[in-house]
């Protein structure tokens, strides 16, 4: 509701002048009733001046509102938030649209940073310094499973996490972590120690990528960041500031853009979010250095810039991303995903981002080429800093709060895991 100073109508209404006052009421009175009824949204939290630099996730700032816990959702209307005049509503599905309501899934986490799904419901969520383990029932049950050895410090530590494509069979986890020589990834079965799958991936107390997702091919891609080495990007017989594509076992598959090689794109400066649309096609996440925050369509082989480009290069050599956000504290991207089959039917196919600097959860509405059509922004000022987003098994998204990161303000809940799904009743 928009603020409004008291008016106060004195005198008595009487003699020639009471039509005149009368109307003047009642004009007032109407006024007042329409701004009821407005859209009461959500507080906007001031920005975070200055890019990002090296250090890409300074600490955030502005408030956060309470949102209640599962089983009883918020009461705010997050699917049709007014931005540049569009409405989810606005976006076409044979279904029809739903409204959407946010709910607390879990609080009194700390940093998570990577989520996936068991075959059960159960969610699989590390935490980035304690190098915990835990899992998460969609009632808010949480359970430490067991601790891995991280060693990272900074941006590094428990990172991204990922199921075998087999793991119906195979029970394998697959995770990525900082030790004090590299960051790795590794798998393991509950409970077991974890073997090395791939290792000697440059580490940092910043840029250590560490998103990890098996795509529908089922190789593993692994988003890694440039460890500080601008120069390591360009160079495709180093595997920082890269996509790499490898084998459940680690290896290089034979169709690999170069011979022999990990990579499947580089020129990137530190990727935390990967995500594939119904058709196959990759999508990455990127964190820019001072102007340009990127969402970029990953091609096998393609070069995407960094550290000659931020942005858009106007180059043919160099791929262009589909979306950029300027200043980098606008956005400052980590985890991403596209839902496929979900819950909620305006948003099928659309492409959703967590914000960290930026406290919010971006939504970009693609059209049948990948290229982006429409833009929305949920979360602001609701729930601080956000690492990661992933689609449950419901077709609901669920976010991932990071205000205990050091870098963010946390109220006493956090941090948290929200839910935003179709509305109850």
């Amino acid at each position: 509701m928009a603020h409004r100073h008291p008016v106060s109508v004195a005198g008595e209404l009487a003699g020639p002048g009471l039509w005149f006052w009368t109307g003047i009421l009642f004009v007032l009175i109407v006024g007042l009733l329409a701004g009821c009824g407005q859209d009461q949204g959500s507080s906007e939290e001031p920005a975070n001046p200055g890019g990002s630099g090296d250090q890409t996730e300074p600490q955030g700032s502005g408030g956060q509102t309470e949102l209640t816990e599962s089983g009883t959702p918020a009461p705010e209307e997050t699917g049709r938030p007014d931005l540049e005049g569009t409405s989810s509503e606005a976006t076409s599905a044979q279904a029809g649209p739903v409204r959407v309501q946010t709910s607390v899934v879990a609080s009194g986490l700390e940093a998570p940073w990577g989520l996936a799904f068991l075959p059960s419901g159960e969610a699989l969520v590390t935490e980035r310094d304690s190098g915990r383990l835990l899992s998460v029932d969609s009632s808010g049950n949480v359970e430490e499973l067991q601790t891995l050895p991280a060693a990272g410090r900074g941006e590094g530590g428990l990172l991204g996490i990922a199921l075998s494509p087999d793991y119906g069979t195979d029970g394998l986890i697959y995770a990525y972590y900082s030790t004090n020589e590299d960051n790795r990834v590794v798998r393991f079965r509950l409970g077991e120690s974890p073997e090395p799958v791939f290792t000697g991936i440059p580490v940092n107390s910043y840029h250590n990528g560490g998103r990890i997702a098996f795509g529908p091919d089922g190789m593993l891609y692994v988003g890694t960041g440039d460890a500080g080495d601008t120069s390591t990007s360009q160079n495709t017989n180093s595997v920082a500031g890269k996509i790499l594509r490898l084998t459940p076992e680690g290896r290089v598959p034979q169709d690999n853009p170069f011979p022999n090689n990990p990579v499947y794109s580089y020129g990137h400066r530190n990727v935390q979010g990967l995500a594939w649309d119904a058709g196959g096609q990759l999508y990455a996440s990127e964190f820019g250095q001072d102007v340009y925050d990127e969402v970029n369509r990953i091609e096998p082989g393609g070069n995407y810039g960094w550290p000659e480009v931020e942005g858009e290069g106007g180059e043919p050599r160099y791929a262009d991303p589909i979306a950029t956000w300027s200043p980098t504290s606008e956005a400052s991207p980590s985890g991403a995903e596209i839902l496929v089959e979900g819950a909620i039917p305006q948003w099928e196919g659309d492409f959703f981002m967590a914000g960290l600097r930026g406290q919010r959860l971006f939504r970009l509405d693609l059209d049948e080429r990948g290229n982006v059509v429409e833009r929305e922004e949920f979360l602001q000022g609701e729930a601080g800093r956000l690492r990661h987003v992933e689609q449950a098994p419901d077709g609901s998204l669920w976010v991932l709060t990071n205000n205990r990161d050091g870098r963010g303000n946390p109220v006493p809940d956090d941090d948290r895991i929200l839910r935003l799904g179709p509305a109850s009743g």
